[in-house]
Protein backbone atom coordinates (compact mmCIF):
# COMPACT_ATOMS: atom_id res chain seq x y z
CA UNK A 1 0.00 0.00 0.00
CA UNK A 2 1.00 3.64 -0.16
CA UNK A 3 2.56 4.40 -3.54
CA UNK A 4 3.17 8.08 -4.20
CA UNK A 5 2.92 10.05 -7.43
CA UNK A 6 5.53 12.83 -7.35
CA UNK A 7 5.34 15.78 -9.76
CA UNK A 8 8.17 18.29 -10.10
CA UNK A 9 7.14 21.93 -10.47
CA UNK A 10 8.69 24.92 -12.24
CA UNK A 11 10.05 26.11 -8.87
CA UNK A 12 13.23 24.26 -8.06
CA UNK A 13 12.88 21.62 -5.29
CA UNK A 14 9.09 22.07 -4.92
CA UNK A 15 7.06 18.91 -5.42
CA UNK A 16 3.39 17.97 -5.66
CA UNK A 17 2.75 14.65 -3.94
CA UNK A 18 -0.32 12.54 -4.60
CA UNK A 19 -0.73 9.53 -2.33
CA UNK A 20 -2.77 6.53 -3.45
CA UNK A 21 -6.46 6.95 -2.54
CA UNK A 22 -8.74 3.92 -2.26
CA UNK A 23 -12.42 4.81 -2.50
CA UNK A 24 -15.79 3.10 -2.63
CA UNK A 25 -19.39 3.96 -1.77
CA UNK A 26 -18.42 4.39 1.92
CA UNK A 27 -15.78 7.05 1.24
CA UNK A 28 -12.00 6.64 0.92
CA UNK A 29 -8.79 5.58 2.64
CA UNK A 30 -5.32 7.02 2.09
CA UNK A 31 -2.00 6.96 3.87
CA UNK A 32 -1.44 10.70 4.03
CA UNK A 33 2.11 10.21 5.29
CA UNK A 34 4.46 7.24 5.48
CA UNK A 35 8.06 8.04 6.35
CA UNK A 36 9.17 4.87 4.56
CA UNK A 37 7.32 5.70 1.31
CA UNK A 38 8.43 9.34 1.32
CA UNK A 39 12.07 8.35 1.84
CA UNK A 40 11.80 5.75 -0.92
CA UNK A 41 10.57 8.57 -3.20
CA UNK A 42 13.62 10.70 -2.28
CA UNK A 43 11.78 12.98 0.16
CA UNK A 44 13.86 12.67 3.31
CA UNK A 45 12.97 15.24 5.96
CA UNK A 46 12.60 14.83 9.69
CA UNK A 47 9.22 16.44 10.31
CA UNK A 48 8.98 17.44 13.98
CA UNK A 49 5.94 19.72 14.22
CA UNK A 50 2.39 19.47 12.87
CA UNK A 51 0.28 22.62 12.43
CA UNK A 52 -3.46 22.89 11.79
CA UNK A 53 -5.48 25.99 10.92
CA UNK A 54 -9.20 26.45 10.36
CA UNK A 55 -10.44 29.22 8.11
CA UNK A 56 -14.20 29.50 8.50
CA UNK A 57 -14.93 31.59 5.39
CA UNK A 58 -14.02 31.67 1.73
CA UNK A 59 -11.72 34.61 1.01
CA UNK A 60 -9.45 34.24 4.05
CA UNK A 61 -5.93 35.07 2.91
CA UNK A 62 -2.96 34.08 5.05
CA UNK A 63 0.58 35.04 4.11
CA UNK A 64 3.09 35.43 2.74
CA UNK A 65 5.05 33.97 5.68
CA UNK A 66 8.51 32.51 6.23
CA UNK A 67 10.99 31.76 8.99
CA UNK A 68 14.45 33.38 8.77
CA UNK A 69 17.89 31.77 8.84
CA UNK A 70 18.38 28.66 10.97
CA UNK A 71 14.68 28.68 11.88
CA UNK A 72 13.63 28.16 8.21
CA UNK A 73 11.15 25.34 7.69
CA UNK A 74 10.44 22.74 5.05
CA UNK A 75 6.67 22.24 4.95
CA UNK A 76 4.51 19.35 3.77
CA UNK A 77 1.07 20.87 3.21
CA UNK A 78 -2.38 19.37 2.68
CA UNK A 79 -6.03 20.39 2.94
CA UNK A 80 -8.49 17.99 4.62
CA UNK A 81 -11.71 19.99 4.19
CA UNK A 82 -12.46 22.64 1.60
CA UNK A 83 -10.07 24.06 -0.99
CA UNK A 84 -7.32 26.68 -1.24
CA UNK A 85 -5.02 28.26 -3.73
CA UNK A 86 -1.65 27.74 -2.06
CA UNK A 87 1.02 30.22 -3.18
CA UNK A 88 4.77 30.05 -2.67
CA UNK A 89 7.56 32.46 -3.61
CA UNK A 90 11.20 31.42 -3.97
CA UNK A 91 13.24 33.79 -1.77
CA UNK A 92 16.55 31.89 -1.95
CA UNK A 93 19.19 34.23 -3.36
CA UNK A 94 21.08 32.48 -6.12
CA UNK A 95 18.25 30.06 -6.91
CA UNK A 96 17.39 29.84 -10.61
CA UNK A 97 13.75 30.53 -9.68
CA UNK A 98 14.45 33.36 -7.18
CA UNK A 99 11.59 35.85 -6.97
CA UNK A 100 9.19 33.61 -8.89
CA UNK A 101 5.87 32.43 -7.51
CA UNK A 102 3.52 29.62 -8.31
CA UNK A 103 0.05 28.66 -7.07
CA UNK A 104 -1.45 25.21 -6.57
CA UNK A 105 -5.01 24.11 -5.84
CA UNK A 106 -5.05 21.87 -2.78
CA UNK A 107 -8.38 20.42 -1.75
CA UNK A 108 -10.18 17.69 0.12
CA UNK A 109 -11.11 16.12 -3.21
CA UNK A 110 -7.73 16.08 -4.98
CA UNK A 111 -5.76 14.87 -1.90
CA UNK A 112 -2.66 16.66 -3.19
CA UNK A 113 0.16 17.60 -0.88
CA UNK A 114 2.74 20.27 -1.52
CA UNK A 115 6.36 19.96 -0.42
CA UNK A 116 7.76 23.45 0.16
CA UNK A 117 11.49 23.51 0.96
CA UNK A 118 13.25 25.98 3.22
CA UNK A 119 13.68 29.40 1.66
CA UNK A 120 10.16 29.94 0.36
CA UNK A 121 7.56 32.46 1.46
CA UNK A 122 4.17 30.79 1.76
CA UNK A 123 0.54 31.84 1.79
CA UNK A 124 -2.90 30.69 0.78
CA UNK A 125 -6.40 31.92 0.11
CA UNK A 126 -9.47 29.87 0.92
CA UNK A 127 -11.75 29.07 -2.00
CA UNK A 128 -14.48 27.56 0.18
CA UNK A 129 -15.83 27.92 3.69
CA UNK A 130 -14.52 25.70 6.50
CA UNK A 131 -11.01 24.95 5.31
CA UNK A 132 -8.92 22.70 7.54
CA UNK A 133 -5.31 23.23 6.50
CA UNK A 134 -2.56 20.97 7.87
CA UNK A 135 1.18 21.02 7.47
CA UNK A 136 4.22 19.26 8.81
CA UNK A 137 7.43 21.22 9.51
CA UNK A 138 11.02 20.07 9.83
CA UNK A 139 11.85 22.87 12.31
CA UNK A 140 10.04 24.40 15.27
CA UNK A 141 8.32 27.76 14.96
CA UNK A 142 10.47 30.65 16.24
CA UNK A 143 8.64 33.96 16.83
CA UNK A 144 11.91 35.94 16.62
CA UNK A 145 12.59 34.50 13.13
CA UNK A 146 9.11 35.21 11.79
CA UNK A 147 8.97 37.19 8.55
CA UNK A 148 6.62 38.07 5.73
CA UNK A 149 6.13 39.72 2.35
CA UNK A 150 3.06 41.69 1.28
CA UNK A 151 0.53 39.36 -0.37
CA UNK A 152 -0.40 42.14 -2.83
CA UNK A 153 3.15 43.13 -3.74
CA UNK A 154 3.16 44.69 -7.23
CA UNK A 155 6.58 43.24 -8.14
CA UNK A 156 5.42 39.68 -7.49
CA UNK A 157 1.98 40.36 -9.05
CA UNK A 158 0.42 37.21 -7.62
CA UNK A 159 -2.82 36.35 -9.39
CA UNK A 160 -5.05 35.70 -6.38
CA UNK A 161 -8.44 34.30 -7.52
CA UNK A 162 -10.40 36.73 -5.33
CA UNK A 163 -10.96 40.46 -5.13
CA UNK A 164 -8.00 41.27 -2.86
CA UNK A 165 -9.74 44.44 -1.67
CA UNK A 166 -12.19 42.13 0.11
CA UNK A 167 -9.65 39.57 1.37
CA UNK A 168 -10.09 38.59 5.01
CA UNK A 169 -6.68 39.27 6.59
CA UNK A 170 -5.02 39.37 9.99
CA UNK A 171 -3.65 42.71 11.15
CA UNK A 172 -0.16 41.21 10.90
CA UNK A 173 -0.64 40.20 7.25
CA UNK A 174 -1.75 43.73 6.33
CA UNK A 175 1.65 45.12 7.39
CA UNK A 176 4.28 42.96 5.66
CA UNK A 177 6.99 44.74 3.62
CA UNK A 178 7.10 44.73 -0.15
CA UNK A 179 9.31 42.26 -2.01
CA UNK A 180 11.83 45.04 -2.78
CA UNK A 181 11.99 45.95 0.93
CA UNK A 182 12.43 42.27 1.76
CA UNK A 183 15.23 41.92 -0.82
CA UNK A 184 17.25 44.61 0.94
CA UNK A 185 17.56 42.27 3.94
CA UNK A 186 17.09 38.81 2.42
CA UNK A 187 18.50 36.15 4.78
CA UNK A 188 18.18 33.20 2.40
CA UNK A 189 21.18 32.20 0.33
CA UNK A 190 20.45 29.15 -1.84
CA UNK A 191 22.07 26.02 -0.47
CA UNK A 192 23.23 27.70 2.75
CA UNK A 193 20.17 27.45 4.97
Amino acid sequence: MGKLKITETKLQDVKIIEPAVFGDKRGFFTESYSDKDFKAAGIDFDFIQDNHSLSSQAGVLRGLHFQRGKAAQTKLIRVVTGAVLDVIVDVRKGSPTYGEWEGYILSESNHRQLLVPRGFAHGFVTLTDNVNFLYKCDNYYNAQADGGIAFDDPTLAINWPIDIENAILSEKDKKHPTFKEFEADNPFVYGEI
